[in-house]
């Protein structure tokens, strides 16, 4: 079907096609706190970025549909590593994520050996896998505190850091 097909359609049967094909497919649609309300109607799930992971993980579907950023889907490939996890919009993006590179931060831990790398989960799988561990906005304290007198490269958030 092309596009201008789809947009002709109405509410309704965008939603009776994605319901079939998402049984057909044995998929789960996930779909973050700040989707538009329609992707929300239709997703089985609705929550923030760590949350709707760990349902990917848990779930019996073959496929998760998540609607997100990438770091999100990125994300639930790493805890459902057996699942198929397709991201709608191959574009989205979080500016957040995107404020360290790997390279920057192999950079910060060439200049601080020893240092422990702690990375809010808003980053993406290339940053994740430099990090010795990833907190949430909830946990940063704890985690911090948890490393002790190490010294500590804590990324991409500033403000989450300074905290």
């Amino acid at each position: 079907m092309e596009l201008d097909e789809y947009i002709s359609l109405t509410e309704e049967e965008l939603a009776a096609r994605i319901l079939k094909a998402k049984k057909a497919k044995n998929a789960v649609i996930l779909a973050h706190n700040y989707q538009r309300l329609e992707v929300q109607h239709i997703a089985d799930h609705i929550g923030d970025s760590l949350g709707l992971s760990r349902i990917a993980a848990k779930t019996d579907a073959d496929v998760v549909v998540f609607c997100g950023v990438d770091f999100m889907a990125e994300s639930a490939k790493i805890l459902a590593p057996g699942k198929t996890v397709l991201l709608p919009e191959i574009r989205a993006t979080c500016p957040m994520a995107r404020m360290v590179t790997p390279e920057a931060l192999e950079e910060a831990k060439n200049a601080l050996p020893g240092a422990v790398v702690v990375a809010y989960v808003n980053t993406t799988a290339r940053v994740k896998a430099l990090t010795y561990i990833c907190c949430t906005s909830a946990n940063a304290g704890e985690v911090v505190r948890s490393v002790g007198e190490r010294p500590i490269i804590f990324v991409p958030d500033k403000n989450l850091a300074d905290w």
